[in-house]
């Protein structure tokens, strides 16, 4: 589903390990935007990039993923990790109302044939509210242009993440 020269999205960049995979996957001719609304996370993220020598393929946008036409024309893939910064300030996360706005744009830029990977970690004061949204949001996608599955951790107490994917049929 990665290939090589594509355009691929970190909507939640982090530390930057995402942005760093996809850098790596997409090739020396593909281009990987990563947004994150914590300045901490964007510099983290240029830093690794920096050292692994594939900051010439990424984009960094200081800003929220919910912005992302303003930004990306389109896209192959788009990777997702919706909770909290590791390590970071945990009164800052992501929000049910941002993201789906991020979703929902998102899937509005996919190529045929693209992809969402997205994590959710439902802990926290946030989490509950978020991950049922966005589960709600993935079981309204439209069979007949989207294929959704989610995964999830079958014997992992409190509060195992989730992950999903969605092809965007070509």
């Amino acid at each position: 589903m990665v290939r090589r020269s594509g355009v691929y999205v970190d909507a939640t960049a982090g530390r930057g390990r995402d942005t760093e995979l996809l850098c790596r996957l997409a090739g020396e001719a593909g281009v990987v935007y990563a947004f994150d609304i914590q300045r901490e996370a964007v510099t983290a993220t240029r830093a690794r990039l920096e050292q692994a020598g594939l900051l010439p393929r990424a984009r960094l946008i200081h800003g929220g993923h919910e912005r992302m036409a303003d930004h990306v024309p389109s896209a192959h893939g788009v990777v997702f990790n919706f909770g909290f910064l590791p390590g970071g300030d945990h009164s800052v996360f992501t929000r049910a109302e941002t993201s789906l706005a991020a979703l929902d744009a998102a899937a509005a830029l996919l190529e045929p044939g693209g992809f969402l990977a997205l994590t959710l970690y439902s802990g926290g004061p946030n989490g509950y509210a978020e991950r049922d949204a966005v589960l709600s949001w993935l079981e309204a996608l439209d069979q007949r242009r989207f294929t959704a599955l989610v995964c999830r951790f079958a014997n992992r107490k409190n509060d195992p993440p989730l992950f999903a994917a969605v092809e965007k049929h070509p």
